[in-house]
């Protein structure tokens, strides 16, 4: 492995952890909830999800969209809608991913 990419995982891992750490044990009691702070914290996970999705999915979408990553996410995006459920969403997204890479034998 190269030291570079070594580098880059151990300090993108501290951020990630700090980020995930620090927050816990911060007085977050007096912050007014529509304050910046509130608003860019409420704003983290979303955006951390939609740029996870972004980089697993786009090495994935080199010229045709394959079936079992289209039924994933529309799984996701069809249970979370009605739901609200992240876990749910995530159950169904994974489901439907595994029921079209079976049924395509890919």
């Amino acid at each position: 492995m190269r030291a570079e990419l070594l580098t880059l995982a151990l300090i993108l891992g501290a951020f990630t952890w700090a980020f995930r750490f620090f927050p816990t044990r911060a007085d977050l009691s007096a912050m007014k909830p529509d304050g910046m702070l509130s608003r860019f914290l409420a704003a983290t996970g979303p955006a951390a999800i939609a740029t996870l999705f972004v980089a697993s999915v786009l090495p994935m979408v080199q010229g045709a969209v394959s079936l079992p990553m289209g039924v994933g996410t529309v799984a996701v995006i069809a249970v979370y809608a009605v739901s609200r459920s992240v876990v749910g969403a995530t159950l169904a997204g994974s489901a439907g991913y595994g029921a079209a890479f079976a049924m395509i034998g890919a």
